[in-house]
């Protein structure tokens, strides 16, 4: 039998759905939290893709995919003014 796992070392995947309140709840949402959160993904990132001996275009190709993915977010507002102009 699996050895029981606090709720606040659970993964978000493994969370069920009644206990997501409390789980937010226990998570550090301080500044200095959410940039240990952020430097927790791109080290995971990096080592997952970037940082390998035999590496492919997948980890370079997502990060281009999200820079256009939100360049495109950014400039949304402009583009959804100028899809009704027909000729100016």
């Amino acid at each position: 039998l699996p050895a029981a796992v606090l709720l606040k070392d659970t993964k978000l995947m493994d969370v069920k759905l009644g206990q997501l309140g409390s789980w937010l709840a226990m998570r550090d949402f301080t500044p200095g939290g959410i940039m240990g959160a952020v430097r927790r993904g791109y080290d995971r990132y990096y080592n997952k893709y970037i940082n390998v001996r035999k590496g492919g275009l997948g980890g370079i190709s997502m990060v281009l995919a999200g820079y256009i993915v939100l360049s495109y977010m950014w400039s949304y507002s402009h583009v959804k003014h100028d899809r009704r102009r027909k000729y100016h």
